[in-house]
């Protein structure tokens, strides 16, 4: 994929470059994206987001004031992933959002090479580190309120371990004094899988571990926990609003239904979310005998090669992944993987050759291509002849417009937001094999990308792009598919062939 939203943020983040380095010593895999749900300020003043169905002019959506969504629960537990996914989904939605991890204020407060001092985690710390840390706590706060004062911010997430009932009392208290209403969302577990998962997953990928020898990282990780459990008081104060998850959210508490809509959205994603690791690959469907949008043709002998190939790939990929996983310490259990297709007959029959190998694959409808409406078919050269209007619309805006009795990828974001929840829901590894407008879109919100950044991505169907999650952010790799018989199709400046056609 050549996408022209890759970004250099390996050099604003250390901890990215620790990731690209042991993912570019893969075989086969080579880092070259990695999601901009971190970044500040996101979209320009007035732009609309990728699944923005309105906009207003203070800038909340949803009839909903400001909110403040306060995690709670141990190290470990889940809380900077479930930060960041709401994060990336409320952007989504076009709602003004921005997590503030402390640990971020703690490691900028600190000169390079250096840490807190080691009692800054203990409860019972030295009076200094006592003042250290409600230091960094002010200049936290103090950003949150600048977020929604002079940034127009609708949904602050305070991600901390915000352990006892009386801090989180105090908390309430001091936001309903500023108008904003807070939501607390504790995560806990008592599935020491799951937990020792996922200090492995963050020893990875926190910045805190940046350099770190893995088991080093995970011993120090464990003591940062244990440290904290006599201390930590799980969620029981009926005054409040919360949101419990249970062991990745197998069972979910809602306390309180003082909730409008926003806050019900938010409940509800939460209940499709879940945090146990798993990969998402993104590949194009074959080309098909006829080239057309409505005649729903079968694939070429090329498609057919391109599907072997495909299948092929992935298999040994994911057999060499899981040898360099177990040499490096980690678990031998296998996750399975599953395909999902639109159902048109090209990506069905892409998926074949992964279905005769034991996979299984789900055809779902939402996956469908973007529809050309009238320009099927048309050249760039006939379509400003016969619409130059609607040809300068699309220049102008190419993410909103529509072609007659065509769609927009604006209206391909919001068919595609069950497939988003199913996304999220899934617990396996996953193929999505669709065509390339799905895959725009669906990339996209993986990596946080705006509107600007879709009708202009390019998938190749010489690679297959992989998402590798992490508690801190979603990296992308591409894994290239040996040559074969198969010409690909050149891009035009708009993102679609040079022909617009179901391909």
């Amino acid at each position: 994929m050549n996408s022209t939203t890759t970004t250099t943020t390996s050099s604003r983040n250390p901890y990215f470059q620790l990731v690209e380095e042991r993912a570019m010593a893969k075989p086969i895999a080579t880092v070259f994206d990695a999601s901009k749900v971190h970044e500040k300020w996101p979209f320009i003043k007035g732009e609309m987001a990728p699944a923005q169905l309105y906009s207003t002019t203070s800038g909340r959506l949803f009839h909903s004031g400001k909110i403040a969504i306060i995690t709670v629960g141990l190290p470990a537990r889940g809380k900077t992933h479930l930060s960041v996914a709401l994060t990336r989904y409320l952007r989504w939605l076009g709602v003004i959002t921005h997590t503030f991890h402390l640990g971020d204020y703690r490691r900028a407060h600190c000169a390079p090479g250096q840490d807190v001092p080691e009692d800054y985690f203990f409860v019972n710390a030295s009076p200094s580190s006592v003042l250290l840390r409600q230091k960094i706590l002010r200049q936290c706060r103090t950003d949150i309120y600048e977020f929604f004062d002079q940034h127009g911010g609708q949904v602050a997430i305070y991600d901390a371990v915000n352990p006892t009932a009386a801090g989180r009392r105090l908390l309430a208290k001091e936001f309903l004094k500023n108008d904003i209403h807070p939501i607390f969302i504790e995560s806990t577990c008592d599935d020491m899988k799951i937990i020792e998962e996922n200090v492995r997953n963050v020893k990875i990928s926190s910045p805190d571990y940046a350099g770190w020898k893995p088991e080093d990282a995970v011993q120090d990780y464990l003591r940062r926990i244990t440290v904290k459990i006599p201390h930590f008081e799980t969620m029981e104060e009926t005054e409040l609003d919360y949101i419990k998850m249970i062991n990745a959210g197998e069972r979910i508490i809602v306390n309180n239904c003082r909730f409008g809509y926003l806050p019900n959205r938010i409940v509800f994603y939460l209940m499709n979310l879940h945090i146990k690791s798993r990969r998402t690959y993104f590949a194009r469907s074959g080309i098909a005998d006829h080239d057309s949008y409505k005649a729903d043709a079968p694939l070429s002998e090329q498609g057919l090669d391109y599907a072997r190939r495909l299948a092929d790939t992935i298999t040994k990929f994911r057999v060499e992944e899981l040898r360099a996983h177990v040499a490096a310490g980690g678990s031998k259990e296998d996750r399975p993987l599953v395909v999902w297709t639109s159902t048109r007959i090209r990506t069905v029959q892409t998926a074949d050759q992964l279905a005769a190998k034991g996979i299984k694959v789900r055809q779902r409808q939402q996956l469908s291509q973007l529809n050309p409406g009238a320009v099927e078919g048309l050249s760039e050269e006939e379509i400003r002849e016969r619409y130059p209007e609607e040809l300068e619309k699309h220049n102008h805006d190419p993410y909103h417009h529509r072609y007659p009795r065509s769609e927009s990828y604006h209206d391909l974001a919001v068919r595609l937001e069950p497939i988003i929840l199913e996304l999220e829901r899934e617990h396996n590894d996953l193929l999505i094999i669709a065509h390339e407008s799905v895959l725009r879109v669906l990339y996209a919100y993986l990596m946080a990308c705006s509107t600007a950044d879709i009708p202009t991505m390019k998938f190749g169907r010489d690679e297959i792009v992989e998402i590798v999650p992490a508690s801190y952010n979603n990296v992308a790799r591409r894994i290239p598919i040996p040559p074969g018989i198969h010409q690909e199709v050149p891009n035009t400046p708009f993102g679609f062939p040079p022909v617009f056609t179901g391909i």
